[in-house]
This record gives structure tokens, sequence and C-alpha cells, in this order.
């Protein structure tokens, strides 16, 4: 089983969301092999408690324009990881401390990565 189209629709507009308001290093993997409770996850980074704020608030309101409501929200007083869950996807935006502190994509690597929108990767950070 793999992650519906469905799902992987609602990994590519969070992603985007998440890119608007300059998440970095967002990953997508499909779990739906491990996970009975989910098609899929999105990582995404922000670099203060503020900007993870602004990142999830994008994504809600991008995803609520495509008709989908999470079911569940936590961590978001603290913005220091913050997890939506949608059923058919689950999105952590993390402060980048806790993303490498946590790691989440070294205990998903196993697990099928989704491609993600080329605008979602955007330009290559300059050197200097």
């Amino acid at each position: 089983m793999t992650a519906t189209e469905h799902a992987v629709e609602l990994v590519h507009a969070a992603a985007r969301a998440a890119a608007d308001k300059l998440a970095t290093d967002i990953l997508a993997f499909d779990v739906s092999e491990q996970l009975a409770i989910t098609d899929a996850f999105l990582l995404a980074s922000g670099a203060n408690d503020r900007q993870v704020k602004a990142i999830v608030e994008e994504i809600e309101d991008k995803l609520r324009e495509i008709g989908a409501k999470p079911i569940r929200r936590e961590g978001e007083r603290d913005a220091r990881w913050v997890l939506i869950d949608y059923g058919e996807i689950v999105v952590h935006v993390q402060h980048t401390e806790e993303r490498q502190f946590y790691a989440l994509e070294r205990l998903w690597r196993d697990c099928p990565v989704i491609a993600l929108p080329a605008e979602v990767h955007g330009p290559a950070p300059s050197a200097g």
C-alpha cells in the first residue's frame, strides 16, 4: 500500500505553504506501510518560535482552502515542535534545534520519500 493521491496532494500543498514562509529542510515520507493511522509525514523546520508559528498558520490556511481540517494539533503554545494531524497526513513543524535533536528523518529513512514540487526547494542558498 502507498500513500493515496489525496494524501500526496495534501503533502504538496502543505510543503508549498511551508516554503512560502521560508521553512527549511522540507521533507516528506510515505509511511503508509509502517503506520495504519496515516499515509504520510511532512517535516519542516523554522529558525525560531515565531517562524514555526508562521509556518503552521500558513499550512493550516492553505489546507483549509482545499477543504482539509486538522483533526488534532499539538505543541502550538511552545512552538518548538508543532504537530498537525490531518488524518491522511501528519505535519511536523520543528524549531531547527528540535529537528536536529529528534532527527525524525533518521527514524523514517527506510520509508519512501515523497517527491515535492520543485518550487518547494527554491533557489540554492548562496555561499558567502
